[in-house]
Formats: C-alpha cells, sequence, structure tokens
C-alpha cells in the first residue's frame, strides 16, 4: 500500500472527564516532538462532566493548521456517539475502537481496528481503568504510524511532570497498545509519521496562556475576573506565572488578583484602579461584555486607561459556550451605549497574544482609554507552536502624567481634558500625588472637568474623544500584507483565520485563481488597509461570524468610492474555520466556475 507521509486527520470521539486530554495531549506532542507540524483542536461541551467531546489532530508538512476536510482516522470510544462516529465517515476510513463497548462498527467499506481497550487498562489498575484506556488507543496509533517511543515517552513526562509512578503506569499501558497492535492489526494502514528536523527552541503554548505571560511582561498590576469560558484560562495562567516571575525582592506580591463577584465588579475595579494610575485587567468573553457595557462606556468618556481581553464564544445568549467565532467585534469597536469608539487589538498566534498583551497597556495609557484584546477560543484554548516571545525591550509608555508640580506649571491652562498638544489627548495627573483635583467625569463635562449641560461643550468633546481615537489609527499595529502580482483580487481577513488562510490560498491557487492578502491586527484600521484596497480590483473580507462584522466596519469607514468593489464571506457554525469552506464561497462570490480539487 502507498504510505501518506505527515498528511492524515485524527478524530478522537470520547467523553468529556474520562481523563481522554491526557492522551491526545501525549499524542499531539509526541509527533511535535518528532518535528511533524501537527495542531490539535479540542471540542468540548459546555459540562463538567458525561457529554462528548471530539480532539482533532492534523499533521502537515505543508503546515496546515485548520481542521482537515475529512478525517482519515477515526478513534470512537464514547457509547453515546458511537454510532453517528462510526455513520459519519468517508470511505476508506481507519476506525480504532474499543471492543469492550460492544456496539457494531458495521462499515464495510472502512477498515476497522478493534482493541479491548477497559479489559486490558482494568489488568493494569481496576480503580482508574477509565482514564487508562483511553493509553491503549496510543500505542495502537503509535504503532501503527510509526510514532518513535522516545518521542511518546517525552510527551508521557511533560504531561504527567514530576508523577513518575503516573508515568510509568501510563507508558505500560500504552506499550501493551502498541503490542496488541502488532500482533493483531494489520498496521499498514496507509498513513506514516516520519521525523522531520525540529527546532529545539520550539514549544507549544495555547493563546491565553501566551496572552497572560505578555500582560505580566506588560507590568500588571492588578487582574479582577470571574469564570467564564474560553477566557477563563488566561486569568488562571496569569495566577499560576505570577509567584514564578513576578515577586518583589522581599517576597511580597507585585499585582493584586480579585475574583469578582460579577462581571460588573470586575470591570470597575479594573476601572479603579485605571485611575489609581495602576495597570489594570480583566478577561471575560461575550456575556460579560454586555454585563460591563455601562462601565465601559465610563472608561470612554471619562477618559481611564484600561484592558479588557474578550475571548470569543459562540452567540448569542449562552449560545455555544464551548464553540469558537468572532462575534464580538462590532460591539468591542462600538462597545456601550452612544457614540463610543475603542481600540481593539486583534492577534492571530501566539507570538501577537503575547505581544499584544503587553502593548495593550502602553495604548490604555497612552490614549487614556480602554483597550479590548480580541481573542477567541480557538486560538485561546488550542495549543500552538512558537519560537519562544520577543520581550519588550521599551520602556513603558505612561502617556501624558504629570507626576510633579514642574510639569503641571509648565502647561498653559491645564485643565483635566484639555488638549493642549492637539492630538485630542489630555494631561492627567494621579491621586496622592498631591497636584490638581483628580476630576474624573462619566457626565457631561468641560475641558476643566467641570459639570456641563452645554451643546457647544458637548459637541467639542465628543470630537476630541473621536480625534484622539482616531489617531491612533497608525500607531497601532500595523497590518501583515502578503502581496501578489496581481492585483485584481484582495483577501482582507483577522485573528485566528490566520491559521487558515494559507490553505485558502493554496487552494484558489490550484484552481487559478492568485489572491494577495491583508490581515488587520488593530481597530480602528491602519491606513494600509485602505491602501490594499484602493490598489485591488475586488476584495474578499473574512469573518467567522454570520454577519460580516469587519465587512460592516470597513464599509462604514472606508471612501464611498471603495465600497462597490468589496464584498463579505462570513460563516459561523461554531468551529474552527474549515479552508474549503471558505474557498468555495470565495470562489461563488467572485462568480467563477472553478471548483476545488477533492
Amino acid at each position: 500500500m502507498t504510505q501518506i507521509v505527515n498528511d492524515f486527520t485524527i478524530n478522537i470521539a470520547t467523553a468529556n472527564g474520562t481523563g481522554s486530554q491526557s492522551a491526545n495531549l501525549i499524542l499531539l506532542h509526541s509527533m511535535f516532538e518528532m518535528g511533524v507540524p501537527v495542531s490539535g483542536k479540542n471540542l468540548f461541551p459546555s459540562n463538567i462532566s458525561g457529554l462528548p467531546t471530539w480532539f482533532i489532530i492534523r499533521a502537515s508538512d505543508a503546515g496546515y493548521q485548520a481542521p482537515g476536510d475529512k478525517t482519515n482516522i477515526q478513534i470512537v470510544m464514547n457509547k453515546d456517539t458511537w454510532l453517528s462516529d462510526v455513520e459519519k465517515v468517508e470511505a476508506g476510513t481507519i476506525i480504532i475502537y474499543n471492543e469492550d463497548v460492544k456496539l457494531p462498527v458495521e462499515r464495510d467499506d472502512c477498515v476497522a481496528l478493534g482493541m479491548p481497550m477497559t479489559k486490558k487498562a482494568r489488568a493494569i489498575n481496576p480503580k482508574l481503568a477509565r482514564m487508562i484506556a483511553n493509553m491503549y488507543y496510543v500505542g495502537g496509533l503509535a504503532e501503527v504510524l510509526n510514532i518513535d517511543n522516545e518521542s511518546i515517552r517525552a510527551a508521557v513526562s511533560q504531561q504527567f511532570k514530576g508523577k513518575e509512578k503516573a508515568i510509568e503506569l501510563n507508558m505500560q499501558a500504552i506499550q501493551e497498545g502498541r503490542d496488541h497492535a502488532q500482533e493483531n492489526w494489520n498496521c499498514d494502514i496507509g498513513y506514516l509519521v516520519e521525523a522531520r528536523n525540529k527546532d529545539p527552541d520550539t514549544f507549544l503554548i495555547e493563546g491565553n496562556e501566551a496572552a497572560a505571560l505578555g500582560c505580566i511582561y506588560g507590568g500588571i498590576n492588578m487582574l479582577s475576573w470571574y469564570p467564564i469560558t474560553p477566557s477563563s484560562s488566561l486569568a488562571e495562567s496569569i495566577i499560576s506565572w505570577i509567584p514564578r516571575i513576578r515577586q518583589a525582592e522581599d517576597g511580597g506580591a507585585t499585582c493584586a488578583v480579585v475574583q469578582a463577584e460579577d462581571e460588573l465588579a470586575a470591570a470597575g475595579m479594573v476601572l479603579g484602579a485605571g485611575w489609581a494610575g495602576g495597570r489594570g485587567m480583566t478577561c471575560t468573553s461575550g456575556p460579560g461584555i454586555s454585563l460591563m457595557s455601562e462601565f465601559i462606556g465610563l472608561f470612554y468618556f471619562s477618559e481611564v486607561p484600561g484592558v479588557i481581553w474578550d475571548i470569543n464564544r459562540t452567540g448569542p445568549s449562552t449560545g455555544l459556550p464551548t464553540r469558537t467565532q468572532q462575534g464580538d467585534l462590532a460591539m468591542c469597536y462600538e462597545a456601550s451605549h452612544g457614540d463610543t469608539q475603542f481600540i481593539v487589538l486583534i492577534p492571530g498566534t501566539v507570538d501577537e497574544c503575547f505581544e499584544f498583551g503587553w502593548r495593550a497597556f502602553d495604548y490604555a495609557e497612552r490614549f487614556q482609554t480602554l483597550v479590548f484584546g480580541f481573542g477567541d477560543l480557538d486560538l485561546g484554548m488550542n495549543r500552538w507552536s512558537t519560537k519562544g516571545f520577543e520581550y519588550p525591550s521599551e520602556d513603558m509608555d505612561r502617556g501624558k502624567v504629570i507626576r510633579t508640580q514642574e510639569e503641571l506649571d509648565a502647561i498653559e491652562n491645564f485643565g483635566r481634558y484639555r488638549d493642549v498638544d492637539g492630538d485630542g489627548i489630555p494631561y492627567r495627573t494621579l491621586p496622592g500625588s498631591g497636584l490638581a483635583p483628580m476630576l474624573y467625569r462619566g457626565t457631561g463635562h468641560d475641558e476643566d472637568g467641570i459639570y456641563s449641560e452645554d451643546p457647544e461643550v458637548y459637541h467639542a468633546a465628543m470630537q476630541r474623544l473621536r480625534k484622539k481615537i482616531d489617531g491612533a489609527r497608525d500607531l497601532l499595529p500595523v497590518p501583515i500584507i502578503r502581496e501578489e502580482k496581481s492585483k485584481e483580487i484582495g483577501i482582507i481577513y483577522y485573528g485566528s483565520m490566520e491559521n487558515t488562510i494559507v490553505e485558502i490560498d493554496d487552494m484558489l491557487e490550484s484552481t487559478g485563481i492568485s489572491v494577495s492578502t491583508c490581515r488587520v491586527r488593530a481597530l480602528p484600521y491602519h491606513s494600509d488597509v485602505e491602501k490594499f484596497v484602493s490598489e485591488h480590483e475586488r476584495i474578499i473580507v473574512l469573518d467567522i461570524n454570520r454577519d460580516g462584522q469587519l465587512f460592516g466596519i470597513l464599509r462604514k469607514e472606508m471612501p464611498v468610492e471603495l465600497l462597490t468593489k468589496m464584498h463579505s464571506v462570513a460563516f459561523s457554525d461554531g468551529l474552527p474555520p474549515r479552508a474549503r469552506v471558505y474557498a468555495e464561497m470565495i470562489i461563488e462570490t467572485l462568480g467563477l466556475k472553478k471548483e476545488v480539487a477533492v
């Protein structure tokens, strides 16, 4: 049989709470240790235990990280989804299953490989059999795919750090799984893992943990949070890293952590920290942003710096709490009631999660406003490869803060909300400095911070706020542009679509469609985005939501003469974006008669 090397997708169907995540991560990390470009997608339920969960592993020498178009190897362990898992796979799929479940695998057009996983696990340790059973499919896969034992052991050791008994117990189960596969299966299944040169500096990390490290290196002083999937691991990562990298010389804490009673309180604490001159942050998801809305408006109008990370899940309402989407973009950009506009940083890689983690604080203080970090479940809660982070080399940007009487005297006609430099950004003093009174108002106010309902005063204040945020446009992260020779078609996208765009591009290229791409990394969008639109004949804007939210923002702000060339391709079903879905929608939107090769 012809062997397909490092180009396959594994779908592992288990039940939440059975310990399968450890087994799945061992498979992922073992292939990563062999230098194979690999990605993992955890599709888990929104309960504690018992509901179905799937883990998708894709190996791709081409570096594709989106879920594959089809499953090549299906693992079935969960009786609740057993029949549908078996039924859904295409002909020719390799099905590896637990024989002890006693359910049929009636697919004559597939290759079915069974193993009594539960029985074998009970023979090792009856109390832990439910957990250990998963390690048998790890061993079976390792044997048929030719994953080496050294990489398996490295992955097991990483998963069970310092727990020698757990390491040896799981290695025993994996070896028994290998032995069973060798003795009972035809191990020439048509797919093979082949080692590649691995950069020793690379490692896997979740986007939320990368953002957490960025926040810590950005000088976070106060973290307030209220648990909500999928943002909780960002806060938990900050909490776990603080004792290791942010202790004071005397052993004391350098960052306060408060688990608030609700999202409103968490936002209010960030507001208080910013008013006091600290670097405060909270993290949440769409429902939390909705609850924080009134405080978010107060940030904007009173001009207090702060940071909120929104890790998107699928809405509206409770929606699909453990699925991914880019459904909060428009809400974050113009959050709260009335006329508002916020800086939104949109990472597309774990490296950018780290970078934007610290830059968010600089932007918040420089522009005296709330800054959103915009992530999603796919980027935030799955593991991605990095060669390490580029740590901030410049000093923190604390913005226009007056700290001495001499500095205050140097400003003619100082007023808390007076624009003396023409950039829309006023100067501020901090409590405890003994300087001018700290006047921050969420009601109408003049340049001195005095209450006012004068129409002209209100109009002038709102125009200055617009000028301030608009002035940030070209100081925010520049878009990533990949130009082709042809200027016919340009694609604009953002965020975690970065992990699918290369495959989309290759699919389009295979049909003779050449495209340039532009990844927006911040709102308000950089002037280079407008230039990109003007230079191409037709523009496609990709969104992982139903309504084309970035498309709507661009149409609202772009010059009217550019609007006719812009088209929306938006799709959301809660899953990470699949390349074929978007490639086919792009072709249809362009009105071309092309067919993406299977």
